[in-house]
């Protein structure tokens, strides 16, 4: 059975199909933006021993830390280790410096 579009239908489903795809985008850089910056005053974050900056780890506390370890480099991160900032299943509803730590880091996959 053969279906013909007029070029208006054409029209609408080729812009639709365009417009899909950026409206996901949009909506991910939204919730992103969403997140608040993890505080270091954060009960959690406390007890888990987060540093905003890996270089300022405490080993006395933390002598699981081990230079290099950062967010960025973490199982938890949700962005690219490329990214300034980004989710972290471990703090819901926070962003994390891709340069933070605590210690619940884990190696990344890949």
């Amino acid at each position: 059975m053969r279906s013909e579009f007029s070029r208006r239908e054409l029209m609408k489903r080729a812009l639709l199909a365009g417009a899909v795809p950026t409206l996901a985008l949009i909506g991910e850089e939204s919730r992103a933006a969403e997140l608040t910056p993890l505080d270091a005053d954060n009960p959690t974050a406390k007890a888990l021993g987060f540093v905003a900056d890996a270089s300022k780890v405490d080993v006395s506390t933390s002598p699981a830390f081990k230079p290099g370890q950062r967010c960025s480099g973490c199982a938890q991160f949700q962005g690219k280790p490329t990214d300034a900032s980004a989710g972290c299943t471990i703090f819901s509803g926070h962003s994390v410096p891709s340069g933070g730590w605590c210690r619940v880091w884990s190696q990344r996959a890949g």
